[in-house]
């Protein structure tokens, strides 16, 4: 695995804005026809073995005549968005952060719908070996802290952590953050190639249930239950397709709700058959440790204030100039009437898997 230094790191942030170049150039942002522009087929990348909410909310009828069409599996939240700007897809899903990033780097893109966050089931955890000495901020001066990607959610909830510890910058700028996969993260902290593993779902309650390691932080102790990341669209899809993002947005945002009225048994008996139906070549075991997608409003409306925290934070780390993005023009709730509209009726859940 290879260490990043600070310079590094910010490097890997300013990618995140050359999607602008490719959708300045004209890039469409749907695949739809010229003309009208009207799509009802929904490009998308999913995640192995996981049902994001689209999915969930296409499989209980919630999209009504709109559908989706999977091209692939994403690799990261930063990944996902920049997929949606430049056109391959025609919505992604990220890290507030990042959307702020790109937003700053002038690609005409909108958050329209919270997607994950953080709540008391649904969180991230910072776990070191049960022996380690590191006990506070200050311990983590020097050592090496495993993480799915770099310049989103682990990497920031980081910073706050160092800075809340007292670490000035120069002193946070010698923790080392480490993309490591996240099969690989709870075997690279127990055989000590870093110190502090970011865990969260399965991983995080399997390694708990293995022992050996103890929690330093969790992002839900840091700062309590929010939204961590929306779904954006582009301005011009949006502009073309306002019906199409209409069902789209308000039906996730049904899902969301339809996930928390449910008992959790049905939710992932729900999901583990959207998977067997698919026929990726997945394990739906997995699915059995789902407990939330931790979405704080409801309804997956955004308040503003899950964007304006990523702001403050760019702005302070020198990653964005201040004033640079303006928040009313980041995100719109123009699109969800879910927090509006009475409870939905689901589709009936299929007894067929198809597997």
């Amino acid at each position: 695995m290879t260490t990043l230094d600070a310079s590094t790191r910010r490097q890997f942030l300013t990618l995140l804005g050359l999607s602008a170049v490719a959708v300045s150039c004209g890039t469409t942002a749907t695949g739809a026809s010229s003309g009208a522009g009207r799509t009802k087929t929904l490009r998308y990348q999913g995640w192995a073995g996981q049902v994001i909410l689209p999915e969930l909310a296409e499989d209980l009828g919630y999209l009504e005549d709109v559908k989706l069409k999977w091209i692939g599996n994403t690799t990261s939240g930063p990944q996902d968005i920049q997929s949606a700007a430049t056109g391959q897809t025609d919505f992604g899903g990220a890290f507030n952060g990042a959307v702020v990033k790109l937003a700053a780097n002038k690609t005409p893109i909108k958050a329209v719908i919270s997607y994950y966050g953080s709540d008391k089931d649904a969180y991230n955890g910072y776990y070191v070996r049960e022996d380690s000495p590191i006990r506070s901020a200050r311990d983590l001066i020097g050592k090496k802290v495993g993480m799915n990607t770099l310049g989103a959610h682990a990497e920031a909830l980081l910073d706050i952590y160092l800075e809340r510890g007292g670490l000035s910058r120069g002193q946070a700028d010698k923790v080392e953050p480490l993309v490591v996969p996240p099969v690989n993260i709870e075997q690279s902290l127990r055989q000590r190639q870093i110190d502090v593993a970011v865990l969260g779902g399965i991983l995080r309650d399997k390694a708990l249930a293995t022992g050996g390691i103890r929690k330093l932080f969790t992002d839900y102790e840091l700062l309590g239950a929010f939204s961590a990341g929306t779904y954006v669209m582009t301005d011009r899809f949006l502009q073309q397709n306002p019906d199409t993002a209409r069902t789209f947005v308000t039906g996730v945002g049904r899902a969301i709700e339809w996930s928390r009225s449910t008992p959790r048994k049905e939710v992932i008996a729900r999901m583990t058959d959207i998977v067997k139906k698919r026929g990726r070549n997945e394990e739906a075991a997995p699915l059995q440790y789902w407990k939330s997608y931790g979405v704080a409003e409801r309804a997956g409306r955004i308040t503003g204030k899950e964007l304006q925290l990523w702001i403050d934070w760019l702005a302070k780390r020198g990653d964005i100039k201040k004033g640079q993005v303006t928040l009313s023009e980041l995100y719109t709730n123009e699109f969800n009437n879910a927090s509006h509209a009475p409870a939905s009726k689901a589709k009936s859940h299929s007894k067929k898997s198809g597997s």
